[in-house]
């Protein structure tokens, strides 16, 4: 046995044993993701990708393919490493896979999908990883097999980057919806070094002493906020008169400290904003109600809660948000078929989903319902609001802890899914979330090429 030990992103692999004498390379790269790496991990990614759009944001692990796939080119050997599972997910699949496949001809040649990998050590966290085996466009082609912990395998003719049976697709960010729906914007960025925002005993102790400034604190909410029913307020300036302000010391205090954070800011673009100190950086409240969407939620959910705002409820920008938005779009958004796809395209926090608008939601396929189909997801969507009302000392936290769940906004979430399922034509007793991700692939396809 001859062990050698070096940097592997590093060291020339041909030194080390040369490629004619290999059939298999294996690994375990260390797990660090894209946002966590060390400096020196960083330049080790920009050194060995070489400009390659998106490569900074790339884990740690990719080096580790782009190694095997330089090495292997052309040749038999087959590859297959432990890795994060968020380099098949998100906005990696369509830089870094994209970027693999078109250069080196990449095909993947097994895969097992998301599983925890639990650390001895009680200090760990859990990681949560994925195998892919992999090999170049000479290599003798083997049947395509795809784990899971659900299943013992399966067979498949292609496998895609997102570790799906279905052909290699690559889920490209949009700026507008792919289907004629409303449009969904980010909420609101303050920064403001925490100028505007309110506790509540912040607002009580403002209103007592400035009784003027009341009409301008308005309730404020991000996704925290959303999901565990916590309470903050926040002084919205828009169209407040001068003279006004003038006459809260208070406000006016707080909307000086505003100007000189953002005057003392790094950021040249935030700098700029001192010349506006009683607004916000980025206005994008709606003037109607509107479904607010949290940008990260757990990976144990089943669904990604959402609900309806009003317009007076401003939105910060750890939401999303669809104004102009009713039961139907709430239902069809709630449904297990759009929370496939959520799982299948967004990219990870952890273990937390990160939704994003242009490569979850402006690429999502609706469904073409009948007048019927549509009232009745209307009907199921007004379900699940009516059962989240008969806990109302649980926040949505607590309702959509896939454990604690009570069984009747079980049952109404469920009502939902068949109802959308229908409108799908998809079969509710054979459609798994495998074969729905499948179907909503092919239906994506479909789309992408009317619009070419």
């Amino acid at each position: 046995v001859n062990i050698f030990e070096g940097n592997a992103l590093r060291v020339d692999w041909e030194s080390v044993v040369p490629k004619g004498r290999l059939n298999y390379i294996m690994g375990n790269p260390p797990f660090v993701g894209g946002m966590y790496m060390q400096a020196t991990q960083k330049e080790e990614i920009r050194s060995i990708f070489n400009g390659v759009k998106g490569a900074g944001e790339f884990d740690y692990v990719t080096g580790w393919y782009k190694k095997a796939a330089d090495f292997t080119f052309d040749t038999n050997i087959h590859c297959a490493f432990v890795s994060t599972n968020s380099i098949c997910q998100g906005s990696q699949v369509i830089t870094f896979w994209k970027y693999l496949m078109e250069k080196y001809f990449i095909h993947i040649d097994f895969a097992y999908t998301t599983f925890v990998w639990n650390s001895e050590a009680q200090s760990q966290a859990k990681v949560h990883c994925v195998i892919v085996g992999f090999s170049g466009k000479n290599a003798v082609q083997k049947p395509k097999m795809l784990f899971s912990d659900s299943e013992a395998y399966k067979c498949c003719n292609q496998i895609s980057p997102y570790l799906t049976d279905t052909p290699v697709t690559f889920i490209e960010s949009r700026s507008t919806p792919l289907c004629a729906v409303p449009k969904m914007r980010f909420g609101s960025m303050p920064r403001d070094g925490g100028g505007f925002v309110l506790s509540v005993e912040e607002r009580d102790e403002l209103i007592q002493k400035e009784p003027l400034s009341a009409k301008w604190i308005k309730p404020y909410i991000g996704a925290d906020e959303f999901l565990n029913n916590k309470k903050r307020f926040c002084l919205w300036l828009v169209d407040a008169e001068p003279g006004e302000i003038s006459k809260c010391p208070t406000v006016r205090k707080r909307v000086e400290f505003v100007r000189q954070t953002r005057a003392a800011s790094k950021a040249e673009g935030t700098r700029k904003f001192a010349e506006t100190p009683t607004l916000f950086c980025q206005i994008a409240q709606p003037d109607s109600d509107y479904i607010i969407v949290p940008k990260t939620s757990s990976g144990r959910r089943r669904y990604i809660p959402l609900g309806f705002m009003d317009k007076d409820t401003i939105a910060s920008d750890l939401v999303f948000l669809i104004p102009n938005a009713g039961l139907y779009e709430f239902g069809v958004l709630m449904s297990n078929v759009h929370n496939a796809w959520m799982r299948l395209v967004a990219g990870r926090l952890k273990s937390d989903y990160r939704y994003s608008k242009d490569i979850v939601y402006n690429t999502f396929v609706w469904c073409t319902p009948t007048a019927e189909q549509k009232e009745k997801i209307e009907q199921t969507a007004q379900g699940i609001l009516d059962a989240r009302k008969q806990y109302p000392n649980s926040t949505l936290a607590n309702l959509y802890d896939d454990t604690l769940m009570p069984e009747k906004l079980r049952r109404a979430h469920q009502q939902n899914d068949k109802a959308v399922m229908q409108a799908y034509g998809f079969s509710i007793r054979d459609t798994t979330e495998s074969t729905c991700v499948a179907a909503l692939m092919k239906m994506y396809q479909q789309l992408i090429q009317a619009e070419k």
